[in-house]
C-alpha cells in the first residue's frame, strides 16, 4: 500500500492572496521608508481628480503601520476569514473585504478628514460580525451574534467616545457594521456563493 504524503494546500485563496499583499505592502513601506504608505496605501482627504484618491480608498487597508499593526490584523483575518471563504465563497469574501474598504474609506474622508487611515481592522470587524452569521437559522438570532455585537461594537463606540488615540474606532464600528449586513444578505441566500 502506497503512504499518502501530506502536501500544503492554498486552502482560501482571498484570504491568502489578501495577506501576503499585506505582507508585501509593509515590506514596500519598510524599504520606502514610509513613502508607499503615504501616497498608495493611506487615505486621506485629497482632490477628487487626482487618480490617486481612489486607489487609496481601496489600497488603504492592505497598508499597516508596523509589524505589531499588520501582525495583530493578519493573525485575526487568517483565523477567522478561511471559515468564512468555505462557508460564503471566496467571491463574496472578496466583496466583504472590498466594501468594507470603500465604506470606512468613504466615511474616513467625510468624518475625519484632518488624519490619515490604513489598516485592515476594519475587515477584521466585518469578518468578526459575519462569522456570528454562521450559525444563524430561520427566524432566530442567536446569542452570540448579540453578545458579539455588543462586545465588540459597544466597546468601539465607548472607546470612540472616551478613548484618546490613533485608533480609528469609526472603522471597526463600519467594519462591523458592513459585515453584519452582507452577513444577513447572503444568509438570506441573496448573494451567489462561488
Amino acid at each position: 500500500m502506497k503512504e499518502k504524503k501530506f502536501k500544503v494546500s492554498f486552502n482560501s485563496p482571498v484570504i491568502l492572496t489578501f495577506t501576503i499583499i499585506c505582507a508585501i505592502t509593509l515590506l514596500l513601506d519598510f524599504i520606502t521608508k514610509g513613502y508607499t504608505n503615504t501616497h498608495f496605501f493611506s487615505v486621506y482627504r485629497s482632490q477628487w481628480t487626482n487618480p490617486l484618491t481612489y486607489v487609496r480608498l481601496f489600497g488603504h487597508i492592505v497598508g499597516h503601520g508596523g509589524m505589531e499593526h499588520f501582525v495583530g490584523n493578519i493573525m485575526l483575518i487568517l483565523v477567522v476569514g478561511p471559515m468564512l471563504e468555505e462557508k460564503y465563497g471566496s467571491s463574496n469574501i472578496l466583496f466583504v473585504i472590498l466594501s468594507t474598504a470603500l465604506a470606512t474609506g468613504i466615511a474616513h474622508l467625510v468624518f475625519v478628514p484632518g488624519y490619515a487611515l490604513l489598516g485592515a481592522s476594519g475587515v477584521v470587524f466585518a469578518f468578526i460580525m459575519l462569522s456570528s452569521f454562521t450559525c444563524i437559522k430561520e427566524k432566530e438570532i442567536p446569542l452570540t451574534f448579540i453578545l458579539v455585537a455588543l462586545l465588540y461594537i459597544g466597546e468601539q463606540v465607548y472607546e470612540g467616545l472616551f478613548v484618546v488615540s490613533n485608533i480609528s474606532n469609526l472603522s471597526h464600528i463600519l467594519g462591523g457594521l458592513v459585515g453584519a449586513g452582507l452577513g444577513f444578505v447572503m444568509h438570506k441566500n441573496k448573494m451567489n456563493r462561488y
